[in-house]
């Protein structure tokens, strides 16, 4: 119920949810043996709490196209820490659920990215973006840890860089990118 009424209050939706807005991932360099895997959302699905514990990347869209009626606050990616009021995103997760190991690699959108939600507070300040069939726990323990990283690539504004050390509960960020031009209007 709390995800319902926040979204309600924040957001006016602009189209419903569509096709994977994620295009594809890449893994360059890891401890293990994973790939990128995106996930589908039409079926449901538990993520947190080493649900997965596997050497994979992992991504799925959440809700697209929507406009924010409040600012969102971000860690990354935009140098003023704000989303502002009026901006159409599309809310996308990314994670790393390993036993342990360390991985470097990327993830790219359809549009540019606005920001990153990378720490327990930003990213359950925005959990109202979600809006998918997944189900999210252990959520005090999402975000990232200490020396992992997670930057935008400046020459492609639309790739997302992951350099993550993987172990229990795995390493968790909220991705925006502006309005998805391939989302479909259901």
């Amino acid at each position: 119920m709390r995800f319902l009424t926040a979204f309600a209050m924040l957001v006016s939706l602009v189209g419903q949810a569509a096709q994977a807005q994620i295009l594809q991932g890449k893994i360059f360099r890891q401890s293990g043996a994973g790939t990128f895997v995106l996930l589908p959302t039409d079926q449901p699905f538990v993520v947190g709490a080493d649900t997965f514990d596997d050497d994979n990347l992992y991504g799925f869209d959440e809700d697209q196209n929507i406009t924010l009626i409040e600012p969102v606050r971000v860690d990354i990616g935009n140098a003023r820490g704000f989303i502002p009021a009026g901006t159409t995103v599309a809310s996308h997760y990314v994670f790393f659920d390993s036993l342990s190991g360390v991985h470097m690699g990327y993830v790219d959108f359809d549009a540019p990215i606005l920001g990153v939600a990378a720490f327990q507070d930003t990213m359950g300040a925005t959990d109202f973006l979600a809006n998918t069939n997944v189900t999210y726990i252990s959520e005090e323990l999402r975000g990232l840890e200490e020396g992992d990283q997670v930057w935008v690539d400046q020459r492609l504004p639309t790739r997302l860089w992951v350099y993550w050390a993987g172990s229990s509960p795995g390493d968790y960020v909220r991705v925006f990118t502006e309005r998805s031009p391939g989302a479909l209007l259901m």
